[in-house]
């Protein structure tokens, strides 16, 4: 019984072996005849079935002049952008176009105004009248008046827009609806859009001024830039 016991161990350790070597046979062969970026092409595609699909967010959708909500077809969308220190510099835009801005170079400190043809949306022309050093109140005051009929007017301040800014353009400015416009002090932040020949739409955000205390502010002497920014409907 022990004799025969021993026998059958042994043979159970021989096929356990012969299995073994087998096994190490034939996964060698297999790996001489399957090429080896195969290998790991197969590898990569259980990993990737093996992780769970990733969904990614679309990038959000950059709106006319930088808008945080879009115009209803059918409108015009403008921003106007302030001043506020010496390196930010003002900016109006109109239909995703810069009419005056740092990149366009027209724009210069005073008061700066773009005229738009409201039937169009092309400019019409541009603007910067210095009301620090030069005579240029009566300038303005004339280029305002000489606005075509149906037009837009959008005006903004960089630097100072009041030291020699005179009765004949605070009122030519004041015609077309402007009640900030004589309250501009040094160096206020102030911005505005106007319609010449038409009226503008009742809830259109026409006006912000800013000249707040230069001590509690973060330009240093410089009130922060005001902005104004909506839509107007087309003809």
């Amino acid at each position: 019984m022990m004799v025969r016991a021993a026998c059958n161990n042994f043979m159970k350790l021989g096929g356990f072996i012969f299995a073994t070597v087998c096994a190490w046979y034939f996964g060698s062969l297999l790996a001489s005849i399957i090429p080896e970026d195969s290998l790991a092409s197969a590898f990569d595609d259980l990993q990737n079935i093996a992780e769970k699909p990733k969904l990614k967010a679309p990038l959000p959708k950059r709106l006319k002049c930088d808008h945080w909500s879009p115009c209803s077809p059918g409108s015009y969308a403008y921003r106007i952008l302030s001043g506020g220190g010496q390196k930010s510099i003002a900016k109006i835009c109109f239909e995703d176009q810069l009419l005056m801005s740092k990149e366009s170079k027209n724009v210069g400190r005073g008061i700066n105004v773009a005229i738009v043809d409201y039937n169009t949306g092309k400019l019409v022309d541009a603007k910067s009248f210095d009301m620090w050093q030069g005579a240029f109140s009566r300038p303005l005051a004339d280029f305002v008046q000489k606005a075509p009929q149906k037009s837009l007017l959008l005006m903004v301040t960089y630097d100072d827009g009041s030291s020699r800014l005179m009765e004949d353009a605070k009122k030519a400015i004041a015609d077309l609806g402007s009640k900030e416009i004589r309250n501009l002090k040094f160096r206020s932040s102030w911005a505005f859009i106007a319609a010449k020949g038409f009226e503008l739409p009742a809830d259109t955000q026409r006006e912000m001024i800013n000249h707040s205390d230069a001590k509690k502010n973060r330009y240093n002497g410089w009130p922060a830039e005001v902005q104004i920014e909506g839509c107007i409907p087309k003809n």
